[in-house]
C-alpha cells in the first residue's frame, strides 16, 4: 500500500511540474508596439489583433504611433517600446547595429514620386533643377537616393529640403516644392491636396523591404517572445495577404488610424505582402536572404551606409532562426 501510494504521489509530482511548465510557456505577456499610420505598417499587426491570432498566443498588443523608423528605435532605446515595423530606409540602423531585424513583412522593386501640376516632370530625368521634399534617415531619402541614381543625378542636381513627412503634405499643397517623396497615407494626402498632382513610377533594380525590429540586446533575452510573435504574425500575415481579405483588412487599418477604408486598401498595391508559403519556400531557397544582402547592396551602392559597415553575413543583423523556428513550429 506505501509504495502505491508512492506511485501516485510521484506522478502527481511529475503532472504538477507539467502543468507548470505549459504555463509558463503559455504565460500571457504584453508586448508593446510602434506602427506608423499606414497600409503597410498595420496590415499584418491590425490581422493578428482582430483575427485573434495574437490572442491565440496569450499576447496583448499594446500600439503606439510613430511618423519613423528612426523615431521608433529612439523609443526602444528609451524603454517605451518593444517591437516595431520598420521600411527600407530604417533598414540602414539595423545593419549598423542599433536595432536588429527578427521578421519580414513585404517587398516591392519600385517607387513613386509625387510630383506637382505644373512640375513638368514625365521620367525622373526631369528631377534636374527640381525642388524635392523629403524626410531624412527614412525611406523617403531612400527613395529620393534611388530616383537620383536611376535618373544619373546626384544631389548636387536637385534642391532637397529636409521636412517631416506630415510638413511635406503642405508644402507639397502650397507649392512650395516640386516633388513630394514620402510614403502612404502621405502621398494619397499629397495628391487630395495639390490640386493636379501625379504619381510617377520608377525601377532602379533595388530591392525594397519592410520588417519588424527589436534591439539586439531585447532579442538575446526574448528569443521565445520573439518566436511566439512570429508564430501569430505570420498567421495574420497568410490571412491578410489573401486578396480576397483585403477589404476587411483595410477597414482595421482604416479603425486605427482614423481614415477612409478606401485610402487605406488604395495601398494594396504599394508592395508584395508575404504569405506563409511564400516565407518558407523563400527561407528554403536563400532568396529571403538575398532580399536583405539586396538592401545591404543597394545602400552601399547609393552610399547610404559606408562599404566597411556593410556585412559579410546579413545574418549579423537579420534573425533568420526566429523566422525559421516560427515556420517550423507553425507546420507541425
Amino acid at each position: 500500500m506505501k509504495k502505491f501510494l508512492a506511485i501516485v504521489l510521484a506522478l502527481a509530482m511529475v503532472l504538477s511540474l507539467g502543468a507548470v511548465a505549459f504555463a509558463a510557456e503559455e504565460e500571457p505577456i504584453t508586448l508593446r508596439i510602434g506602427y506608423m499610420p499606414n497600409y503597410a505598417s498595420l496590415w499584418a499587426v491590425m490581422t493578428g489583433i482582430k483575427g485573434g491570432f495574437f490572442e491565440e498566443e496569450g499576447i496583448t498588443i499594446k500600439l503606439t504611433e510613430f511618423a519613423d523608423g528612426p523615431s521608433e528605435i529612439a523609443a526602444m532605446e528609451g524603454d517605451s517600446i518593444d517591437l516595431a515595423y520598420i521600411g527600407k530606409g530604417a533598414h540602414r540602423l539595423c545593419i549598423l547595429g542599433n536595432a536588429i531585424i527578427f521578421a519580414p513583412s513585404s517587398v516591392h522593386t519600385s517607387d513613386k514620386l509625387v510630383c506637382a501640376a505644373d512640375s513638368g516632370i514625365e521620367t525622373v530625368v526631369d528631377l534636374a533643377g527640381k525642388t524635392i521634399g523629403y524626410s531624412a534617415g527614412s525611406s523617403s531619402e531612400d527613395t529620393m537616393n534611388a530616383a537620383l541614381a536611376a535618373a544619373g543625378l546626384t544631389a548636387d542636381d536637385v534642391e532637397p529640403y529636409n521636412l517631416d513627412p506630415a510638413n511635406i503634405v503642405p508644402a507639397m499643397a502650397s507649392g512650395s516644392i516640386d516633388v513630394a517623396v514620402t510614403w502612404n497615407p502621405y502621398s494619397t494626402m499629397c495628391l487630395e491636396q495639390a490640386e493636379g498632382s501625379y504619381e510617377i513610377e520608377f525601377s532602379d533594380g533595388s530591392t525594397n523591404m519592410s520588417s519588424w525590429i527589436c534591439l539586439p540586446g531585447y532579442a538575446e533575452e526574448n528569443h521565445d517572445t520573439l518566436v511566439r510573435f512570429c508564430r501569430a504574425l505570420f498567421k495574420a500575415m497568410d490571412y491578410g495577404a489573401n486578396p480576397d481579405n483585403a477589404d476587411e483588412v483595410a477597414g482595421w487599418c482604416a479603425e486605427q488610424t482614423a481614415t477612409d477604408k478606401d485610402i487605406q486598401l488604395m495601398q494594396w498595391g504599394d508592395a508584395h505582402w508575404f504569405n506563409i508559403e511564400e516565407m518558407a519556400a523563400a527561407m528554403e531557397d536563400g532568396s529571403m536572404k538575398g532580399y536583405y544582402e539586396g538592401v545591404q547592396n543597394d545602400m552601399v551602392g547609393n552610399g547610404t551606409i559606408e562599404e566597411t559597415d556593410a556585412h559579410e553575413d546579413v545574418g549579423d543583423w537579420v534573425l533568420f532562426d526566429v523566422m525559421q523556428e516560427a515556420l517550423d513550429q507553425i507546420a507541425e
